[in-house]
């Protein structure tokens, strides 16, 4: 009988097809809080995240509004800093400058004094400063201070 191994097989297909329908759409979550920290770059202070990559604000976001995903391809470039639970602070971060904004379909993107927070898919370097300033997608790139401020 030939039916047990085809099931099976359609179940592992099955089963694969999911989760590479599901993983992109988890990308960049975790089951804890998102931790954002200060670290020294070429260009001074600047936000990282956990893993020590900056984290960039787009110029063309408003205060608690981001834009760049609703353009098509902007977030596979820079993907939103997306956290699950409440963002937490590092030493020298203000914890009363970080917050969250939701999203499409509930994912909390982070961010810092009203900017929308971004990774860049790009870095290949804690701390790197290669793309700050850059210009895509109608706006500008830029990292941000412990302040508030964009760091050009």
């Amino acid at each position: 009988m030939l039916r047990r191994p085809i099931t099976i097989a359609l179940i592992a297909a099955l089963a694969g097809l999911a989760a590479a329908v599901i993983a992109p759409l988890s990308a960049g979550a975790s089951s804890k809080s998102t931790r954002i920290q200060i670290r020294s770059t070429a260009l001074g202070k600047a936000l990282v995240n956990g893993s020590g990559f900056t984290v960039y604000v787009f110029t063309r976001d408003g205060r608690n509004r981001d834009m760049c995903t609703r353009i098509s391809g902007c977030t596979g470039v820079w993907p939103v800093v997306r956290t699950t639970g409440a963002p937490s602070a590092g030493p020298g971060v203000g914890r009363s400058l970080l917050g969250t904004i939701k999203l499409a379909h509930g994912v909390k993107q982070v961010t810092y004094a009203g900017h929308p927070l971004y990774s860049y898919s790009g870095d290949s370097s804690r701390a790197a400063t290669d793309y700050v300033g850059a210009s895509e997608f109608g706006g500008r790139w830029y990292a941000i201070t412990a302040a508030g401020k964009l760091l050009k």
